[in-house]
């Protein structure tokens, strides 16, 4: 069982979704991670939100004008992206055993995305799978990026992964970092609690 699982007893979408639709009603912006991402990848580039939840990260991407595919493994999650946005393409899977052949991927994606500290609320012991599998589906040259909390102040799980060891996860995928930041607006990184890596294949 997956510390996601282990948290919220997959049953917490409505309360997800409901979350961030306070905090953009309050004037804050809910889009910093699409935001990020447009800046790495053209428009029309195709886009894995792995991880995607309720689909927040996606559903912006697909606006701007990207060529989308989202998985999840929490049905309540997916339950509201797909009510959300019936036209986009939601897949239930776990990340660990992804296979991109069920994605209906053939070409592979220029950019896969895990927001939302996907790495730490992962099952113990399978984040080197999981980016062992992300890595498999990226083209050439496409960039594998994640943001995900280092310290209890930034996750709502203990801490369970450092940088050092999702760094030797993806040189070993065969990735390399080619920057990291601190935020999704791009911060520099200052060895802070929260981390955004971008990592090419």
């Amino acid at each position: 069982m997956s510390r996601w699982e282990e948290l919220t007893g997959g049953t917490s979408g409505e309360g997800y979704a409901a979350r961030f639709a306070a905090l953009a009603e309050s004037g804050q912006d809910p889009h910093g991670e699409a935001r990020f991402c447009a800046t790495l990848v053209p428009a029309g580039a195709r886009v894995l939100d792995a991880g995607c939840g309720t689909g927040r990260v996606m559903i912006r991407l697909a606006e701007l004008g990207y060529d989308c595919v989202g998985v999840d493994l929490d049905a309540s999650m997916l339950a509201v992206a797909r009510r959300q946005a019936p036209e986009l393409p939601w897949f239930q899977a776990d990340l660990a055993r992804l296979d991109p052949a069920e994605l209906g991927v053939t070409a592979g994606f220029d950019l896969v995305v895990a927001a939302g500290n996907i790495f730490p609320l992962l099952a113990s012991g399978t984040e080197a799978t999981v980016v062992s599998r992300l890595a498999a589906t990226l083209r050439p040259g496409g960039l594998l990026v994640a943001g995900f909390g280092l310290d209890e102040a930034h996750l709502p799980v203990p801490p369970s992964i450092t940088l050092a060891e999702y760094d030797a996860y993806c040189a070993a995928a065969g990735l390399t970092l080619v920057d990291r930041f601190a935020t999704w607006d791009a911060h520099p990184y200052d060895d802070g609690g929260y981390a955004v890596s971008v990592h090419r294949g």
